[in-house]
């Protein structure tokens, strides 16, 4: 079977394509026949050895995707063939609190990834899919989505009439827009492209802050709450943006942190903490349970995730090519 792996160091242009033997299924274990892929910019960080250089290689990358069920082994009892299923990205992380042993298993990483042809999974590690998504949509629910869904509603309570604050319009942004405006939530997103806040707007978003044209982005998250701030803030910029961040959200209200796209190492003023009762939590994508809870909600409402552009999987250097110029909106995905 065909896969893409990196071999020999990390780059770009160490990721290139390997033959793989076909996967057979032992006790409790299945093989996907993968459909689609999406990716994450945990995935452009591992490719370029910014994430874990100390990882071994080969390494097959990517976490996210979804694939039919072709084979199972003996005592297999969640999943059939002919299933349509997403793996988890934690595939040690069932339910409950989140726990080192629970991480230790995170697919493109400390597991071999997805961006095979054929995967072989522990029938744990599966979720099935909310009938109504094509394969790429599918693909997109695994980090993003469930990441989105932790923040607003595992890690925290959101309710109908609160106000979030989307940072970007990425994977991750998307869903919790999506998501909170599903919850009767309202939404504040910033974004440096006016093109995609009106998109943002078509998604439901109730207000917009060009971020570009106006640096002081928490100053107008304030105006728009009359002078409060927000109930939560979807944090994915990192040391670029958490400052904002804190005077954005109201007293005792919630910041998750999520991503670190301006960077990780920022000189934190902790006051803001003590005299507001600001509520951080740092999300670290979810568990299965989360997940099955995520598709119910998706089945439910019919939501259909963001999909910004397709690429062959065969592609993959020209897709985390796109994901760097930070062009799209939504997500990115392959298809197999």
């Amino acid at each position: 079977m065909k896969a893409f792996a990196l071999q020999g160091s990390f780059g770009l242009d160490a990721l290139r394509p390997m033959d793989l033997p076909e996967p057979k299924p032992g006790p409790g274990q299945i093989v996907l026949r993968m459909k689609a892929a999406s990716l994450n910019f945990r995935d452009l960080l591992m490719a370029k050895g910014l994430y874990n250089p100390k990882l071994s290689l080969p390494l097959v990358p990517l976490s996210d995707g979804v694939g039919e069920v072709i084979g199972v082994g003996e005592g297999v009892t969640r999943v059939k063939a002919g299933d349509r299923v997403c793996p988890i990205f934690h595939q040690r992380w069932i339910d409950g609190e989140i726990s080192r042993a629970k991480t230790k298993g995170a697919l493109g990483g400390e597991l071999p990834g997805v961006l095979s042809e054929q995967v072989l999974l522990d029938q744990e590690g599966v979720v099935a899919v909310p009938p109504h998504l094509t394969d790429e949509e599918a693909a997109t629910l695994p980090c993003a989505a469930v990441t989105a869904w932790n923040a607003l509603f595992a890690a925290s309570h959101l309710k109908a009439g609160d106000t979030v604050l989307v940072q970007g319009t990425g994977g991750v942004s998307i869903f919790a827009l999506q998501l909170a405006r599903l919850a009767g939530a309202r939404v504040i997103v910033t974004s440096s492209s006016d093109e995609k806040l009106e998109r943002a707007r078509s998604l439901g978003a109730s207000e917009t802050i060009n971020y570009r044209t106006t640096p002081d982005w928490d100053t107008q998250a304030l105006s728009l709450t009359g002078g409060a701030g927000v109930d939560h803030v979807i944090e994915v910029g990192g040391a670029g943006t958490i400052a904002r961040s804190l005077r954005a959200v109201r007293l005792g209200g919630r910041v998750s942190l999520i991503g670190v796209l301006s960077g990780g190492a920022p000189e934190l003023n902790l006051f803001p903490f003590l005299m507001k009762q600001i509520r951080a939590q740092g999300i670290f994508v979810g568990s299965r349970a989360m997940f099955e809870d995520l598709s119910r909600a998706i089945a439910a409402s019919g939501l259909r995730p963001v999909v910004d552009r397709v690429f062959p999987f065969t592609e993959i250097r020209q897709a985390l090519d796109h994901m760097a110029s930070g062009g799209h909106f939504g997500k990115i995905a392959l298809r197999f």
